[in-house]
């Protein structure tokens, strides 16, 4: 597989955004079952603005979708998630900016797939490196 591999990376950047879209009630079962730090789902946000900044520039990414990444990405850094300790879950319900996180994942979402709500990902990577 190579970095070129467009529907790979689209793919890759869906599964986050399909979570950060989420309902809140969504996201709270998810980030609980899978006990997600908030510290790694803002390093996954850092790496796919990274994916789709290339994308952007080889046109396979509307550059709409990337101005509401990098807005999603300012989001988590004026929360500062990557000081914080602790699950997602407890973050996600004492800041209001999640709902506009929300929003703009959505609005991604509909702009590349023509909807938002889509299933959540069974599987996450190994939060240790945050514990």
């Amino acid at each position: 597989m190579s970095l070129d591999d467009n529907d790979y990376w689209q793919r890759w950047i869906a599964r986050l955004l399909a979570i950060l879209a989420a309902d809140p009630t969504d996201q709270l079962t998810w980030s609980n079952e899978h006990q997600v730090r908030t510290a790694a789902l803002a390093d996954d946000v850092e790496f796919i603005l990274h994916l789709a900044e290339g994308m952007a520039e080889r046109g396979t990414l509307q550059r709409e979708a990337l101005q509401d990444l990098k807005t999603i990405h300012r989001f988590f850094d004026d929360m500062d998630v990557h000081g914080r300790a602790g699950l997602w879950a407890d973050a996600v319900t004492a800041d209001a900016t999640w709902d506009e996180v929300r929003t703009l994942a959505r609005r991604i979402l509909v702009a590349q797939l023509g909807e938002w709500c889509l299933p959540l990902p069974r599987r996450v990577p190994p939060q240790h490196t945050y514990d």
